[in-house]
């Protein structure tokens, strides 16, 4: 089962208390105290494990609590530490506290392991509390209580591209063609009802992945369909992929602003990401019934065709709508960096698209560091 987000209540393991005892033996005139220390309250931990995609296993876990410190006793014999507990979670989760909504962790790296929270000191013994003005201490310190918090854990697939469209585009489909993810693909609407996640090969020694989210239609962000709920799993990619359907019933520059809009109203943060846009399944119509549509929508949105895409050329086929080679000039953060028509099915120019979205993610994640580097 798919899990991503869960609320838990987690707490470190109380300290231990000191222990209040004196030395007497046989034959020996003079004794003293000799409480031990109480021992230290287990810890809380959180451990990264990338072969871990759900957080399902945390599910129904209403309390998580580390093993309390156990108490000091007499011949100075300390308490036992308690046992820390290790959460394991996939990469990207969050963990955020309820009552004021921080983001208290992040974690990323794989193999990571953060601690979370501390558990309690021990107490000391009232060995440690004798002088020569009290030779006979009759207290010990109480164990420091271990901290609870009430915390959500939310996991964001981390990704380089994340596939955008309305139900049934053909994400599924594009997804389990380029890349090793095997997700469901039916001829109905809402087949997808969680994230895929693929890794995509460029050449031998290249790679990056995508992100496949159920599909969003108009009203999202009011609750219609699945809603915005998955949208926080494209929130890290670098780029976003917006899928518009030749065939579909609904026009493609509906679908095109329809999905901006509800990206807008997630997140503005996620509606600046750069973009491409792939127009699918132009296997179902001639070449040029595609053409024309595709101008039209062009003229639509008000790109122009010579200025991302080249003009159709009998001779080369569908891959007609390639790219310039310097695509690299700053374009409106609302306009596509290219529009490629494809088919996942026929494989209609999705080697371009594989070739394309990689030097993509590259220029993207160039102007980032030069951007951090003139801060």
């Amino acid at each position: 089962m798919f899990v991503d987000s869960v609320e838990l209540m987690v707490s470190s393991g109380k300290g231990g208390a000191g222990c209040v005892s004196f030395w007497t033996e046989k034959f020996v005139i003079k004794g003293g105290p000799d409480g031990g220390d109480g021992g230290k309250g287990g810890n809380v931990y959180f451990v990264v494990d990338n072969n871990t995609d759900t957080l399902s296993a945390l599910r129904g876990r209403n309390h998580i609590k580390a093993q309390n410190g156990r108490p000091g006793e007499g011949r100075k014999k300390y308490g036992k530490k308690g046992k820390s507990v290790d959460i394991v979670v996939p990469p990207g989760t969050q963990i955020i506290d309820i009552e004021t909504g921080e983001i208290l962790l992040d974690l990323i790296e794989e193999g990571q392991r953060v601690l979370f929270l501390e558990g309690g000191k021990g107490g000391l013994g009232n060995l440690h509390f004798k002088s020569s003005t009290n030779q006979r201490p009759t207290y010990a310190q109480p164990g420091l209580p271990g901290v609870t918090k009430n915390i959500r854990l939310e996991m964001k697939l981390i990704a380089d591209v994340g596939l955008v469209g309305y139900p049934s585009v053909g994400k599924s489909t594009l997804i389990s063609t380029i890349s090793n993810a095997k997700p469901k693909v039916a001829s109905y609407e809402f087949t997808t009802l969680i994230p895929n996640l693929g890794v995509v090969n460029v050449g031998e020694y290249d790679s990056f992945l995508m992100a496949d989210i159920p599909g969003i239609i108009e009203g999202a962000s009011d609750g219609r369909g699945l809603g915005l709920e998955f949208l926080k799993h494209i929130e890290r990619t670098k780029t976003l992929l917006i899928l518009v359907d030749i065939a579909n019933y609904r026009e493609m520059k509906y679908q095109y602003e329809t999905l901006l809009v509800e990206l807008q109203r997630y997140s503005k943060e996620l509606s600046k990401r750069r973009f491409g846009v792939a127009i699918t399944k132009c296997d179902t119509m001639s070449i040029e019934e595609s053409n024309r549509l595709i101008e039209q929508f062009l003229a639509d949105i008000g790109l122009s065709s010579n200025k991302v895409l080249k003009k159709y050329k009998a001779d080369i086929n569908y891959s007609s709508y390639g790219f310039e080679e310097d695509f690299g000039v700053d374009l409106p953060q609302n306009e596509p960096l290219f529009v490629l028509p494809i088919s996942s099915v026929s494989h209609l120019n999705t080697d371009a698209l594989r070739y394309t979205l990689k030097g993509f993610i590259k220029s993207v994640q160039a102007q980032e560091d030069e951007e951090s580097n003139e801060v």
